[in-house]
């Protein structure tokens, strides 16, 4: 029997009078009548329900796909800052509180909803492909995730258009203080000179290619699969006048061929499939000189004692990120990778945890991105705009809670003659303040 739209109301309405007086959300509910409920003594945002039919849809098909889906195309919408309602639930809300609820007057007042005819929920920016990697989509997955337009990335990436984690010497610093630090800190890592070549495997935008041979003199060469970064980057290096420095293009890293004094790998890795570490450390060890020296920087996961077993499965969490965000990524364990690299070729001498620098670097990014909504809105919709605040701060939240990881590993290429590595002994000068970067280049 269907309930008469008053009626459901009202016993939707009695279902969140008894979830404001058990919890404590900080969230004001608003329904399609445009009446209202507090969720908690204080409110951190408005959650807006669109219709009967999406508490139905969600009461008949109760996914974490299937919410996403109603808050993507705009079924159900949050208004306020997503970082701070986030930040605030998991300090007021924990787990073991929902047991206080009562279930039966939930069950008595929500059942009705079950004879409603359920909002369609359709999601057009998706790769349902990209959900197992394969190699020969690999051009496809980075554009479609790169793709996006570097307007949009404008509006939440600092001035260098670093993708990647920042470095903050100082959790009050700026973000884009934190990616020249980074910038800094990599090129320090990579220990480079005046003159020698280096290679930026997935380059993105071509911030470190140029930061490099601007302030340490190498000639610079990076790759990318993205027409909209390759486009981006020639023209940075011709407003930078450093045509006779730095080269681009687009290509696979696989059908590469020359030597390098210093290989950089920064968020790239995480498009590798982990299948594939093998080839991807054979093939970057050949590009290399002996002694010399690569910097892999990568997302990884924590590892399990089944760690077999938990790298085929894919959570729902997961399967949204590679259907609707990064299709084909693959995350490792930071042993697993350790372990390949050394299987390959490369001895290893620093592996550095950056996760408490990425949870920073992805707050600034959503809350930059939320500030710039309606612009957002304008340039790719609401459907991507919406799935992307959702996703970086679902990312921010997931660094902060030690869920995912992130790591620089430094290596050199063994070389056929055993010796030392000509590695320095100590990491001393990478933390020191230095004299300027102008010096260090003349100082080659």
């Amino acid at each position: 029997m269907i309930m008469s739209d008053e009626k459901l109301l009202a016993s939707f309405h009695r279902a969140l009078r008894h979830v404001a007086k058990t919890l404590d959300i900080p969230l004001t509910v608003t329904l399609w009548d445009d009446s209202e409920i507090a969720l908690g003594t204080t409110s951190e945002g408005a959650l807006s329900i669109r219709s009967a039919g999406t508490i139905a849809s969600l009461l008949k098909r109760p996914t974490f796909e299937n919410l996403i889906g109603h808050y993507a195309t705009g079924n159900m919408a949050i208004d306020g800052d997503l970082m701070t309602l986030g930040q605030t639930m998991r300090a007021r809300v924990k787990k073991k509180d929902f047991r206080r609820l009562n279930k039966m007057l939930l069950l008595r007042s929500l059942w009705p909803f079950l004879f409603v005819r359920s909002e369609k929920v359709v999601v057009r920016h998706e790769d349902e492909a990209g959900v197992m990697h394969r190699n020969e989509r690999n051009q496809d997955y980075i554009r479609f995730h790169y793709d996006v337009g570097n307007d949009f990335y404008r509006l939440f990436l600092d001035p260098e258009m670093q993708y990647s984690c920042g470095y903050f010497t100082d959790a009050a610093n700026s973000l884009e203080q934190a990616q020249q630090d980074k910038l800094d800190m990599i090129c320090k890592k990579l220990r480079l000179q005046k003159g020698e070549h280096m290679l930026d495997i997935g380059c993105g935008w071509g911030g470190l290619i140029c930061h490099a041979a601007k302030h340490y003199g190498v000639i610079a060469h990076g790759i990318t699969l993205s027409n909209e970064q390759y486009a981006y980057t020639k023209e940075k290096i011709r407003a930078l006048g450093l045509e006779n420095q730095v080269t681009v293009e687009i290509r696979d890293y696989l059908t590469l061929d020359g030597q390098y004094d210093k290989i950089s790998s920064i968020g790239m890795f995480e498009h590798v499939g982990i299948a594939n570490f093998p080839t991807y450390f054979r093939k970057v060890n050949s590009l290399l000189r002996e002694r010399g020296i690569l910097l892999n920087h990568a997302i990884a996961r924590r590892a399990k004692a089944n760690d077999r077993d938990s790298a085929k499965k894919i959570t729902a969490e997961k399967r949204l990120l590679l259907k609707y965000i990064f299709p084909g990524s693959e995350l490792a364990p930071i042993g697993h990778t350790v372990s390949s690299m050394e299987t390959c070729g490369f001895e290893l001498h620093d592996v550095e945890a950056w996760r408490e620098h990425y949870a920073l670097t992805c707050k600034h990014w959503c809350e930059r991105l939320i500030a710039n909504k309606d612009r957002a809105i304008a340039l790719v919709g609401v459907e991507k705009y919406n799935l992307w605040a959702a996703y970086l701060a679902g990312v921010s939240f997931g660094f902060t809670s030690g869920s995912i990881l992130i790591f620089q590993a430094v290596a050199t290429k063994r070389a056929k003659q055993k010796g030392l590595s000509g590695m320095k002994l100590t990491r001393q000068d990478l933390y020191e303040e230095a004299a300027t970067l102008e010096k260090l280049v003349a100082r080659g």
